[in-house]
């Protein structure tokens, strides 16, 4: 079932590809194993393995992660039909969400329209995740730099970095802009307003706990405030926060190269999971053709374990060659193993048939 969802096959070609299941049995085990509760416990499992391997701590200490999406053609049919980006020509689709640890593990996904932005999104697979708890320091692409999200991450305790699109057009904002100094009065935007903050801060905290209660995802959240935000003074307020955080964040990126260094090494990493992803999904040249949201989802999330399968076998499967050249007396330094990716695929034969080994059942 893993291998139909993750390779976009379908039941009815994976059946064809396997000699130990027919459609049917495959169809029965569909409609009555697979939910996503049991999906999402099994990624937790095959994550949480891979992070106690040796290999995965030369990586990083799971406490970083980047979130982006990846774009997946779809039908002309279905409920994403009119979801058209230009950014991708004129085809319909969707786009997988994902967020990928500092390890390689990609430890939540979810699927959103292609048109949306994905600013909203950042947060849900951090409070919605367990792993994603644990994690303090977040990265995003261009798409991230917005005043709710400095706002949303910093007030939950993430330190939020985002790439900076067109740098030479942001602003500082300031409190009193008379105490700004002369040097930097042209690169100062409008005043913070303390006062709508303080008024608001007990709707702030009420935001800020609704998000960590899990009662509400926070991308529903977030968007409708920013839907709104001259309507809504939490917005507004949120906004000014933001704003504060967003002045600091750009003066620390400036003057902080390895704060640069890590976002893009944290960024990276998240964008070479689309490559591996693209590999995977052979089948129905490519196109997510499920019809319905929650099928998209489910062959989404397939994907995405199957994914983290794969990088949980590399990851062993490293950690014993670097064993077998220590033994050997050769060199293996940590700072070269650093930059050892498990996201290779050239090794695995992703086409053809699927012989399983049947398994006996034993007396009692």
């Amino acid at each position: 079932m893993i291998l139909a969802e993750g390779l976009n096959l379908g039941l009815s070609k994976m059946a064809n590809a396997t000699s130990t299941h027919n459609y049917i049995q495959l169809s029965r085990l569909s409609r009555w194993h697979v939910e996503s509760e049991g999906m999402a416990r099994a990624l937790a499992m095959v994550i949480d393995a891979q992070a106690r391997l040796p290999m995965a701590q030369f990586w990083g200490a799971g406490t970083t992660a980047s979130s982006d999406g990846q774009f997946f053609p779809t039908t002309q049919h279905g409920e994403a039909m009119n979801l058209v980006n230009a950014k991708y020509g004129n085809d319909p689709g969707i786009k997988a969400y994902t967020h990928v640890s500092d390890q390689y593990a990609p430890f939540a996904t979810q699927v959103i329209p292609a048109t949306v932005s994905e600013a909203p999104y950042i947060l849900d697979g951090l409070l919605m995740n367990p792993i994603g708890k644990r994690i303090k320091e977040q990265y995003a692409d261009t798409g991230g730099f917005t005043d709710l999200v400095f706002a949303a991450t910093t007030l939950l305790g993430y330190r939020f970095h985002s790439r900076i699109r067109d740098l030479a057009s942001k602003r500082l904002h300031v409190f009193d802009l008379r105490t700004a100094p002369k040097e930097l009065k042209g690169l100062t935007g409008d005043k913070i307003r303390e006062a709508k903050i303080v008024e608001n801060w007990p709707d702030v905290l009420r935001c800020i706990a609704t998000m960590l209660s899990g009662r509400m995802q926070p991308s529903h959240l977030l968007k409708k405030l920013a839907a709104r935000p001259r309507q809504h003074d939490l917005a507004l307020a949120l906004r000014e926060i933001g704003r504060v955080e967003r002045t600091l964040f750009i003066i620390e990126w400036l003057l902080d190269t390895d704060m640069q260094r890590r976002a893009n090494i944290g960024l990276n990493k998240g964008e070479a999971h689309h490559a591996l992803k693209g590999a995977l999904c052979i089948g129905r040249q490519g196109e997510i053709r499920d019809r319905t949201t929650e099928g998209q989802h489910f062959r989404i999330a397939g994907l995405n374990l199957l994914t983290a399968i794969i990088i949980y076998w590399n990851s062993k499967q490293l950690g014993i060659a670097v064993a077998k050249r220590q033994r050997a007396g050769l060199d293996c330094s940590p700072e070269l193993l650093a930059h050892i990716s498990p996201l290779g695929w050239a090794h695995i034969i992703l086409t053809g048939e699927y012989r399983w080994r049947k398994m006996q059942a034993q007396n009692a």
